[in-house]
């Protein structure tokens, strides 16, 4: 079995991005002669093609976020006049909005990297349950599974019985989908009288479309012996990140110029900050560049014991929005969540004031059997671990204080 999928993902990184900002500067340039809508966003910013060399020089750009992409699209359909007219289109996916995506060639590495980091290969039986019918998840997550060599089961959305039956008949030993419908399948084997860790050999699982929860993933390994691996991408640019061996946050693809940033300035913040996912796939095909994807994460730039050398996402934090930014640092719901889970499942609260010209962050958490108020500097030290803000005021509450319908973050502030 491979361990990599080729060199390029052990790499220097400061060859990585001189290969990248080469290939971006020569994206911009094409796209500046082919895509008139493409042009005209250079045009109306009075930016030279030729001063994109680099993934630094985006940010004179602005960030097309999905409703955008959507409202461009309905201008000039399909593609929004940023396509290439002269490149052949092997596919036309759509999604919700509608939005049109022309498909990238069959030779694109579209999540291959993440199969094999995963240990998928020639001698895995891979059911792939994503939908092949006009979305594009079905057909690429397919062509990614052939070429690191699996065979491949497209199930698509059949019923989990019909499922069941592909797996014990067909000897499927890799399942792609989402975890939820893992679950209904595995759930369904049991009704049906199977014993899904005996009977079957599925004993690996790639998850994308929506998140895989702690307890989900505890109970797939721990209680059925299937090792999860985790994908990050968007229909509209591709697979973005994929998770390794060490599952220690998700390996940016070696395709894709992904930059965090501020969604109120569309400039990037430092590593390890909170702040948007914004994506530009390096293609000759749909210049769609720095799209805006809504979701929330930080770039972990620490060496990964797999030895991939690309830098990874810290998972995602939530969706633009939700997050409330203190001291020019983000603090998403979606992190009070984690923190609870690693305080016993104690309630929290984030209230943001203002005192004089500063931000106020005080963080109410209930008192447990787990965390009492005698380890307020230990809950303050993971605080900032997972928020990277610092807490000013900590404050203890009873049981019952906090409910379920309470906000996790109450911003007081007035501007």
């Amino acid at each position: 079995m491979k361990k990599f999928y080729d060199a390029r993902e052990k790499s220097a990184p400061s060859n990585r991005k001189a290969l990248q900002d080469k290939a971006l500067s020569a994206m911009v340039k094409l796209g500046y002669k082919k895509s008139p809508a493409f042009k005209k966003i250079l045009d109306l910013h009075k930016i030279n093609p030729a001063k994109i060399k680099c993934r630094e020089d985006l940010e004179i750009l602005p960030v097309i976020s999905r409703e955008k992409l959507v409202e461009m699209q309905l201008k000039t359909p399909p593609y929004a006049g940023l396509q290439n007219p002269q490149s052949a289109v092997d596919r036309i996916f759509t999604s919700p909005g509608p939005v049109y995506e022309p498909h990238l060639s069959e030779s694109d590495y579209l999540w291959a990297r993440a199969f094999c980091a995963a240990g998928i290969g020639p001698d895995d039986v891979a059911l792939n349950a994503f939908s092949y019918h006009l979305v594009a998840a079905g057909l690429t997550f397919h062509a990614g599974l052939r070429k690191v060599g699996a065979t491949v089961v497209p199930s698509g959305t059949s019923s989990s019985q019909v499922q069941v039956q592909l797996i014990r008949d067909l000897g499927v030993t890799a399942y792609v989908g989402t975890p939820s419908f893992l679950a209904s399948i595995i759930s369904q084997a049991k009704e049906m009288g199977y014993h899904f860790k005996k009977d079957f050999k599925v004993k690996k699982a790639c998850f994308a479309a929506e998140p895989l929860l702690p307890s989900l993933r505890e109970t797939f390994e721990k209680e059925y012996g299937i090792d999860t691996y985790q994908m990050y991408g968007a229909t509209e640019v591709g697979d973005v990140a994929y998770e390794c061996s060490q599952k220690n946050g998700w390996h940016l693809c070696e395709e894709t110029v992904v930059e965090i940033v501020d969604p109120s300035t569309g400039r990037s913040v430092a590593p390890g900050e909170l702040g948007e996912v914004v994506v530009t796939r390096l293609n000759p095909i749909f210049f769609l560049v720095r799209f805006g994807t809504g979701d929330l994460s930080r770039l972990m730039t620490q060496k990964c014991r797999c030895g991939r050398s690309a830098y990874r996402l810290a998972g995602i934090a939530g969706r633009v929005g939700e997050a409330v930014k203190v001291r020019g640092l983000f603090v998403a719901p979606s992190q009070l969540k984690l923190l609870a889970s690693k305080v016993g499942g104690a309630a929290i609260q984030a209230v943001v004031d203002r005192r004089g010209h500063e931000d106020h962050l005080t963080v109410r958490l209930e008192k447990s059997s787990v965390l009492s108020d005698k380890e307020g500097e230990r809950f303050k030290k993971l605080f900032r671990e997972i928020c990277t803000v610092r807490i000013d005021e900590l404050e203890f509450v009873e049981s019952g204080v906090l409910t379920s319908g309470e906000k996790l973050i109450v911003d007081r502030r007035n501007w």
